[in-house]
């Protein structure tokens, strides 16, 4: 599986969008400061994330977020809604946009 996710900084209102092939792998990275543009902005926390099959649908996925700010303001109001659960947001695994 591929991954598309967004961290949030614990301290702060500071979000990061990524994708990666390996999502605990990248997310200690972000965690020890190996990653420039996060690491001031630690601790960071994984709020979200979605499942694909391909990289380059993970990778559309991070653009159109990063792209668009209709689509950043829907993804932060679906994230609102499980702040602080069990664990991140998540929607079943699927193409981008769905």
């Amino acid at each position: 599986m591929k991954y598309f996710y967004v961290l949030k900084s614990v301290s702060s209102s500071f979000y990061y969008y990524g994708s990666t092939a390996d999502l605990k792998k990248r997310f200690q990275e972000h965690k020890n400061g190996a990653v420039a543009s996060t690491k001031y902005h630690r601790p960071l926390k994984v709020v979200y994330y979605e499942a694909y099959e391909l990289t380059e649908q993970a990778r559309l996925r991070e653009k159109q977020v990063k792209n668009s700010g209709s689509i950043r303001k829907a993804l932060h109001a679906r994230i609102s809604v499980n702040p602080n659960g069990s664990g991140p947001a998540r929607p079943p695994v699927g193409k981008p946009g769905q």
